[in-house]
């Protein structure tokens, strides 16, 4: 198919497919495995593709856009491909929130939380501001399972 008219170590020949790696950070949630996920989930977060200059010239693209791919064929390794190009972005958002932090909008019901997040953390805050309702949500790790939303 189209895969081998890209050179080996791009885009699905290789690269890291960004969809599909961020389909991988979903199902290591669906699993409970939150330090994989969130290791992962910081990986291929395009920020931390420019924390030094010299990543910053190899990745090549915005640093505040997931790109569709990053290429890992030298010479071209770490660099970013189709920024502002991928269905990906919105899986990453989706995942970050709805996987990780576990919070779910149920539509006229509210909101479920059931997070799966690495074991550092012990708590972490979530604030909800639309045009009908206000919520700020603290998550706090410990033996009871529950939600409280004020």
């Amino acid at each position: 198919g189209y895969i081998k008219g890209y050179v080996p170590g791009v885009r699905e020949n290789g690269g890291q497919y960004t969809h599909a790696a961020v389909w991988v950070i979903l199902a290591l949630t669906k699993l409970g495995l939150g330090d994989k996920a969130w290791r992962y989930y910081n990986m291929i977060n395009p920020i931390n593709h420019s924390n030094t200059e010299l990543e910053a010239r190899s990745y090549k693209v915005e640093p505040y856009v997931m790109a569709a791919d990053v290429y890992i064929k030298e010479p071209h390794g770490g660099r970013g491909g189709w920024s502002w190009y991928t269905g990906a972005s919105g899986w990453m958002y989706k995942v970050g929130l709805e996987d990780i932090l576990g919070l779910k909008k149920i539509e006229g019901k509210g909101y479920k939380i059931k997070p799966c997040i690495p074991e550092a953390w012990n708590e972490y805050e979530i604030n909800i501001k639309n045009e009908k309702e206000q919520y700020s949500i603290k998550v706090k790790r410990g033996e009871n399972k529950g939600v409280i939303i004020n």
